[in-house]
């Protein structure tokens, strides 16, 4: 399975999650804090309690440019701060999407990366003690 594959299934499992019922969704500016990540052609926005597909348009890509500095790894999300308007999403995919209207701020991630486990290319040879 490809990594952008695995990561959408994922991101589309989190997106089931209680949402965040104090979030602006009457069409108005609302304030967002979350990682950010594009991928070929989806963008997503996740919060502690929230996950947001992002409208592509000029803003998410500039938003992207931003970060990929920041980014350790291809798939890597990055810390951002960003105003936009929260929408019901009538395409396929989540449930609801925010139209980036300003970046306020991008910061580096502050977590390691996760462990990768590397097959070893020689097998242990331990059986005939």
């Amino acid at each position: 399975m490809k990594p952008s594959t695995l990561l959408i299934a994922v991101l589309l499992i989190i997106s089931s999650c209680k949402k965040n019922n104090s979030e602006n969704q009457n069409g108005e500016v609302t304030l967002i804090r979350g990682e950010f990540i594009l991928i070929e052609d989806a963008a997503v926005i996740k919060g502690n309690d929230f996950i947001y597909g992002v409208v592509i348009d000029e803003a998410a890509l500039e938003l992207a440019e931003k970060i990929k500095p920041l980014q350790r790894e291809e798939y890597d999300m990055v810390p951002v701060v960003i105003k936009g308007i929260i929408k019901s999403n009538p395409n396929q995919g989540w449930g609801e999407v925010v139209e980036i209207k300003e970046i306020v701020g991008v910061s580096a991630p502050t977590s390691e990366l996760p462990t990768k486990i590397k097959a070893s290319e020689t097998q242990n040879t331990s059986e005939g003690n």
